[in-house]
């Protein structure tokens, strides 16, 4: 059983009436980057664009570029079709008209597909592991339960370590150019985000007047260099006869 995101423009009808029938986790949101902030983590994504094809082609290429780990059905009508080209940034389409088995052969091939195509990569730093293949993250040894915006920007933090961003510089980077919200959404994801880290919050460190950045600190001890000798004593040795 998947977890599924559906964005649409068009709530009242709904754009792939037949997925109700299998037994996936369905959660549907306006088709926006912004409803994407509190969004929870999905195994795949349908964009619909049934009705707005232009606005659903750019929504395809920010969720591309932002949530590559994750793969992307467009729902179509049969003339949608001969708009859709390589430059959308999507894994597969499928008419809105599909059946249930066409619905689930598709989820499955997609899903698999870029598991197998994906590196799985796992970022490992100062007590905090995420795992870019699941879309998951750890807090020594603990499980984190995040939101999709939530994941991207740890995931963000833990890829520039020690780099300062200014909060206008994390909303282009997380939430994407197109994105109309405030400053002040980075600064309650960041506290929420510190929240669920609990004793290792100060990884995410305020820099005043200027932004966040991530505190990456040492977990190994320093090492001594090949070939040097010994710390010695101060005091000469006694000469004894």
């Amino acid at each position: 059983m998947a977890q599924l995101l559906i964005l649409t423009s068009s709530p009242e009808a709904e754009a792939l009436p037949a997925l109700g029938l299998l037994p996936h986790t369905i959660r549907q949101l306006p088709a926006s980057t912004s409803s994407l902030v509190s969004a929870p983590p999905a195994d795949l994504m349908f964009v619909d664009a049934r009705t707005d094809l232009v606005g659903a082609k750019s929504l395809c290429k920010i969720l591309s570029s932002t949530s590559n780990s994750i793969p992307i059905i467009l729902i179509l009508t049969e003339g949608g079709l001969t708009a859709v080209s390589t430059d959308w940034g999507i894994d597969d389409v499928i008419l809105h008209t599909a059946g249930p088995a066409e619905i689930d052969a598709r989820i499955r091939l997609a899903t698999s597909r870029k598991s197998t195509d994906a590196v799985s990569t796992k970022i490992q730093t100062s007590g905090v592991v995420i795992d870019e293949a699941s879309y998951s993250a750890k807090v020594q040894g603990r499980p984190l339960d995040l939101t999709f915006k939530e994941f991207e920007l740890l995931r963000f933090f833990a890829s520039h370590p020690s780099r300062v961003f200014t909060r206008e510089q994390l909303l282009s980077e997380v939430w994407g150019y197109d994105y109309f919200g405030g400053t002040r959404t980075v600064d309650v994801h960041v506290r929420r985000l510190r929240a669920k880290l609990g004793d290792l919050e100060g990884l995410i460190g305020t820099v005043r007047n200027v932004g966040y950045r991530f505190n990456a600190h040492e977990d190994e001890p320093e090492e001594r260099p090949s070939g040097s000798a010994p710390k010695t004593s101060d005091e000469p040795a006694k000469n004894s006869r």
